[in-house]
């Protein structure tokens, strides 16, 4: 295990594993933050958590005596707003299943979203987490996605982590809309290029400048080798040292923890 090196500029952090767990932080999130601030880097919040707008994350890293600016946060949701920016104008209906988090993001981006009832007026079918799913969102958006309109999501996890394990994630539940239409979303979040892209553009760095941060191989990780940058696993998650060093391509970095990886 080693920490960063002096050429590393900036970060891009996954939050769920790395900064925090459930409602408790990861060690001294003050006193880690001051210590990236100490060192003359910069840090970017990802997250392929779709739930919370960026306001709610804000507010919750206040509460651990965090305080960060809005272009510091990064959320699925932020990435698929920017990747229906390019292809639909503002105004436009989407059809769209999911949480607050994402509502609120898509709404700031100017599009109009539809209840069940006025589904088949949308231009796109948006898939988030959505814990209070039935099966009239189901049908509406299959029904679209067989008709040939867009189909976007904003993760491909499998699983969601809580208190009492894990449960199904948004993957899970876009799999059905998948099965029934034989089209495959284009995915927003880790591990495709978008959200991590759209991170390196806040930052305003080069990649070799940068280190994705993430306690999950296959998305945090896969998905900061996929855009050229160095990559480092910390162990307060969800994948373990073996399998961070049994990974290929090589994890530039693995780490107990944050803490441990940004200390001297």
């Amino acid at each position: 295990m080693k920490t960063l090196d002096n050429s590393i500029h900036g970060l891009i952090l996954d939050m769920d594993g790395v900064l925090y767990t459930d409602s408790s932080p990861i060690g001294d999130l003050p006193a880690i933050f001051g210590r990236i601030e100490d060192r003359g880097m910069k840090a970017v919040m990802a997250t392929n958590n779709s739930t919370r707008s960026v306001e709610m994350h804000l507010d919750r890293f206040a509460k651990y005596g965090v305080k960060l600016e809005p272009w510091q946060v990064v959320t699925s949701a932020d990435a698929v707003a920017e990747l229906l920016k390019n292809t639909l104008p503002a105004g436009s209906p989407i059809f769209a299943i999911g949480e607050p988090g994402l509502m609120e993001t898509l709404s700031q981006a100017k599009f109009v979203l539809l209840s069940v009832e006025e589904a088949e007026k949308g231009k796109a079918v948006v898939f988030g987490i959505d814990r209070k799913i039935s099966f009239e969102k189901m049908v509406e958006a299959t029904l679209l996605v067989r008709s040939g309109v867009p189909f976007y999501a904003t993760n491909p996890d499998i699983t969601f982590p809580t208190p009492r394990g894990q449960i199904p994630g948004n993957g899970a539940w876009y799999s059905v809309i998948e099965s029934a239409t034989n089209v495959k979303p284009i995915i927003a979040g880790k591990p495709y290029p978008y959200i991590m892209e759209l991170a390196l553009q806040r930052l305003g760095m080069n990649k070799d400048e940068v280190v994705v941060v993430g306690d999950r191989i296959e998305t945090d990780i896969l998905g900061g080798q996929t855009i050229g940058c160095k990559t480092a696993l910390v162990l307060s998650g969800i994948s373990t040292e073996a399998q961070g060093k049994a990974w290929q391509p090589k994890i530039t970095y693995i780490a107990k923890d944050l803490t441990a990886l940004v200390s001297d």
